[in-house]
């Protein structure tokens, strides 16, 4: 699997970047990360194929747990890079989390399709793993309103990646708001979409690039730090009370309901989810598989940016070291923190200016380009979200709606929030 990744990475790096023109000033920028997952999804769906299977995929879930954090400490040390802008910059960065209410847009629209309880699980976040599991504890395992959040769930996780892509490449094209605001708004609370959102915007503004990263990276860890409380506390009772107040008048005529045929207890109990203890096993697999993560990524980085592959893989290999030292905390300090939560402080820490790791490490990590991570991990996720497939063909056009809805909601309205409090405070 790991060699077919690597072909992956190689061919779309060679295909690299192409911008379409829609007129003279929007656009659409397709990336490599776009052709590593759309290929990598092929290959399990294509019957003929046997080297990529129901196997594959399951490894493949396991490997994008661990390269999640990889993401995660490229983001952070951008962020301990440009420490300084992060600070003046702070309230932007913190208002604009109220952009996540952004999702409560898709409700009416889910109840005029015919949706009823469904609607609150389905729009009250944007529904990834924490909020998940906010909805199936409070409502339960079979209720209707953890179908609706099970099922943006599924199509998020195949959808949402590719579609945050374009939709921060004709954003960035057709609304006029600073590209730090569209930054900050990447911040979704999932690393790989913040990551899909972020790579448009460094291509359209290289100059910046430093920055962006920085922005959506403190955004990103606001969002996991504190996301689940505004599901928990403001948006899931706005939830409700919409439904109350909405549900009499729209969409009598034409009621539906998801099916009750998702496996949530395998959502749920996913081995690869799980924080068990720490072995010398585990921290051997890791490695191994860190390692041949670099490796694609240092190929990848030469083949579409011309850097040393020396450099870039000494940057992937530094990146491991924080990713495996902060998924080991996870499993070691009974606190019940998430691993991302150490591997971004760790991150931005030692690429903080005047600590002594600092020049040293951005020296090297600042040769590897975001894209090419995310290229190699959505070539993982491609083979991944193969065994999804069938759940995801049973939800429908409609659920697909609400599903881009929900995700269009949240970025816009915290790109808005987030441009209108730069230009209020004068940072812009």
């Amino acid at each position: 699997m790991h060699i077919v990744v690597f072909v992956l990475v190689v061919i779309s790096m060679f295909i690299g970047v192409k911008e379409i023109k829609i007129t003279d000033t929007i656009s659409i920028l397709l990336l490599p990360l776009i052709y590593a997952l759309v290929m990598g999804l092929a290959l399990f769906l294509a019957k003929p194929i046997k080297f990529v299977g129901p196997e594959q995929s399951k490894v493949a879930e396991g490997a994008m747990v661990l390269f999640i954090g990889v993401l995660i400490t490229k983001l952070a040390i951008s962020s301990g890079q440009a420490i300084s802008s992060i600070f003046q910059v702070g309230p932007a960065l913190i208002l604009q989390q109220i952009g996540n209410l952004g999702t409560l847009l898709a409700l009416p629209i889910a109840l005029f399709f015919g949706f009823r309880r469904e609607v609150i699980g389905m729009t009250s976040s944007i529904c990834r793993e924490p909020n998940l599991g906010v909805i199936i504890d409070k409502y339960g395992f079979k209720s209707p309103e953890t179908r609706g959040v099970l099922a943006v769930f599924v199509i998020g996780s195949i959808l949402g990646t590719p579609f945050i892509s374009f939709l921060s490449s004709i954003s960035a094209s057709m609304i006029p708001m600073h590209p730090y605001a569209y930054a900050m708004a990447s911040g979704v609370g999932s690393a790989s979409m913040n990551a899909a959102a972020l790579a448009p915007l460094m291509h359209m503004f290289p100059s910046m690039a430093t920055q962006l990263e920085a922005f959506a990276g403190c955004s990103n860890l606001l969002s996991f730090c504190f996301g689940i409380y505004m599901c928990i506390f403001v948006s899931l009772p706005l939830a409700e009370r919409m439904y109350t107040a909405l549900a009499p008048h729209i969409g009598h005529d034409h009621e539906i309901s998801l099916d009750d045929d998702y496996d949530i207890e395998e959502v749920i109990h996913d081995q690869y989810a799980t924080t068990e203890d720490m072995t010398v096993g585990k921290l051997e697999r890791w490695a191994t598989f860190l390692i041949l993560f670099s490796i694609t990524v240092a190929v990848g980085n030469f083949i579409g940016y011309h850097t040393s592959v020396t450099d870039a893989l000494i940057g992937m290999l530094m990146i491991s070291l924080i990713t495996i030292v902060g998924m080991s905390l996870e499993r070691i300090i009974p606190w019940n923190i998430p691993g991302i939560i150490y591997i971004s402080l760790i991150g931005i820490f030692v690429a903080i200016p005047g600590v002594p790791t600092a020049d040293f490490l951005v020296r090297f990590v600042s040769q590897i380009d975001l894209t090419t991570i995310c290229t190699a991990f959505l070539a993982y996720v491609g083979i991944a979200i193969g065994n999804d497939w069938d759940e995801f063909q049973k939800i429908g056009w409609k659920g697909i709606i609400i599903t881009l809805i929900v995700i269009s909601g949240t970025y816009l309205c915290s790109a808005g929030i987030a441009h209108l409090t730069l230009v209020s405070t004068g940072m812009i």
